[in-house]
């Protein structure tokens, strides 16, 4: 993948005379001609990328496109992330569907293999997690086209794992338990799984026949990722952990542990 992005300038035709096209004060880069443009684009759908350390993730681009004559196609797609301009995500493909004379809405496959994502770059492959933008050419019927750096934006993280027990079972109504569970993250260097230290966790309850869970309390994660707390065993019901995530990092909700006092 290409490190950085470039402030590009470009010629193009616009009405017999030569017009300079470069686009700057907002961030976005663009070169081309005619009128062809990405007027819409969503990555998966808003939500977040979580990767893993094995497992292939392959999620959509939906770019709408439009230009006078027609949309001929997308013929390229790349991305990276916006801070240090590095990227291990590839372009697989695009389809497209005709929704007017004018108007077509393709849709792009981005896909990450974790295998090969630390010898991507020449820098601590976790640092590749954050925020990302995409780029896309596209092309017009009467072979206008553009290209356009940063038509979206999106957030790339680590994915995380976190577990959770209740002890002891059986308890008494109204006895302590001590709840524990682990918060561990993706290392994307290692393609191994490590505790993720001094994160705040949530302690959550939800009651036998009810459908919501609370936050008793919230707890900080040990320098191996581990978590552990007291709570009162004062009704039938299950016990969780629940972690909101970063701006790089997934967010995590354990399997409930069912605890029924006697």
């Amino acid at each position: 993948m290409s490190r950085g992005t470039r402030r590009r300038a470009t010629w193009a035709t616009a009405g017999g005379a030569a017009a300079l096209v470069l686009l700057t004060a907002t961030g976005v880069h663009a070169e081309g001609r005619g009128d062809i443009r990405v007027v819409g684009a969503v990555v998966n759908g808003g939500h977040p990328v979580g990767i893993g350390i094995a497992k292939e993730i392959s999620f959509p681009v939906v770019l709408t496109v439009r230009d006078d004559s027609g949309v001929k196609g997308v013929s390229r797609v790349s991305t990276l992330n916006v801070s240090n301009g590095y990227g291990f995500i590839e372009w697989t493909g695009t389809s497209c569907a005709k929704r007017s004379a004018t108007t077509s809405v393709c849709t792009a496959t981005l896909k990450a293999t974790p295998a090969w994502m630390p010898t991507s770059d020449d820098i601590d492959t976790n640092r590749v997690a954050g925020l990302w933008q995409v780029n896309a050419t596209v092309n017009a019927n009467d072979r206008d086209y553009w290209i356009s750096d940063n038509v979206a934006r999106y957030s790339v993280k680590r994915a995380t794992t976190l577990t959770a027990d209740a002890t002891p079972e059986p308890v008494h109504r109204g006895g302590k338990l001590t709840v524990t569970g682990t918060l561990s993250r993706a290392n994307w260097e290692t393609l191994k799984y490590q505790g993720y230290a001094g994160q705040p966790v949530q302690l959550q309850f939800r009651k036998a026949g009810t459908t919501r869970y609370t936050t008793v309390t919230t707890v900080k994660t040990s320098s191996t990722g581990r978590l552990s707390t007291t709570a009162t065993a004062t009704a039938a019901g299950d016990w969780r952990w629940y972690y909101p995530g970063t701006s790089t990092t997934m967010l995590a909700v354990s399997a409930g542990d069912t605890v029924i006092p006697k």
